[in-house]
């Protein structure tokens, strides 16, 4: 007997304790934000309102929906529309998570060994793509360049590029600013003649000492620094600069490179994770480890989770 068809269930958005905490506080949220939160978080971004309006309309009937027929049984359902907005709409950015990993494994990946990288920066320099988003894209810039003058002092071959996939995130665990580059990169690079090359050897504190001049130089460049205190900064004992460098993703791997091309362009926050109590007007939310927990007040809660958005280079 053949299997039966499973039974179509559509999701009900206002149901989750995600959409109930956004749908009470929104709107008090974008009268108070300037005065309680924009020294924080970073001055309120106008398109912020539109994605949030638009969330909340997004998969319930009453606001648009398409009847799906089987052309074959005449069996149909209803499916409501979406918002298609990423990050702050949980159910379309997944879609489009899992959307990106097929699509990276099977049309830009090559059949060569990866490996996953993090750049990361000092929290005395996050501030300033706090306030000045547009540095972001410039941040995504100096990764790359820092790969690319890595890439020629390990392998003399001219013109010798590596492959990479560089996705800017700015929040860490409990939705604190923490601007970095999350990196697929090959674990090697490809000379003119198109035959890639494996890398000999990755020095992580060689690509921290090069990520930490770009990023100065940067920085300086758009008068958000003086030398002075780059000065201070090289002077520190602990640099505040980081670089994690992962272990070597196979070729024929494609589960782990879906795994990580999914992980770089995840949300900023896991609905499982939180918890909101409407009646203190409070949300709690776990650590991914799930060893801690933090609480906060459901308007600061919101106010964080807009600071945060994504941006994708790919090379």
């Amino acid at each position: 007997m053949p299997k039966p068809i499973p039974i179509y269930r559509p999701r009900k958005p206002q149901d989750s304790q995600y959409y109930q905490c956004v749908e009470d506080h929104f709107e008090t949220l974008e009268q108070v934000y300037e005065d309680r939160f924009s020294r924080q978080y970073g001055f309120w971004r106008n398109y912020v309102r539109q994605v949030i309006y638009r969330y909340l309309d997004c998969g319930i009937l009453h606001n648009g929906f398409a009847r799906v027929r089987c052309g074959d049984c005449g069996h149909e359902f209803l499916l409501a529309f979406s918002c298609k907005r990423r990050h702050f709409c949980p159910s379309c950015h997944q879609k489009r998570v899992v959307e990106f990993g097929e699509w990276l494994c099977e049309e830009m990946i090559k059949a060569v060994p990866h490996r996953h990288l993090i750049f990361s920066l000092p929290k005395m320099l996050r501030r300033y793509f706090l306030y000045d988003r547009k540095l972001l894209a410039d941040l995504s810039r100096c990764a790359w360049e820092t790969l690319r003058v890595f890439i020629k002092e390990v392998n003399p071959d001219k013109g010798a590029v590596p492959g990479a996939v560089i996705a800017i995130q700015s929040f860490g665990d409990f939705l604190g600013y923490n601007p970095h580059a999350h990196i697929l990169l090959t674990d090697g690079c490809f000379p003119d003649n198109g035959m890639f090359k494996v890398a000999p050897h990755f020095n992580p504190k060689a690509l921290e000492e090069i990520f930490r001049h770009k990023v100065f130089r940067l920085l300086i460049s758009k008068g958000k620094i003086t030398e002075d205190m780059v000065t201070l900064l090289k002077s520190w004992r602990h640099s505040g600069f980081h670089v994690f460098y992962g272990n070597r993703i196979q070729p024929g791997d494609k589960d782990a490179m879906e795994s990580l091309a999914r992980y770089i362009i995840r949300a900023c926050f896991s609905q499982e994770r939180m918890t909101y109590i409407p009646e203190k007007s409070k949300v709690i939310y776990i650590s991914k480890n799930g060893k801690e927990k933090k609480e906060f007040e459901a308007l600061e809660w919101l106010a964080a989770m807009c600071s945060h958005r994504v941006i994708k280079l790919l090379q």
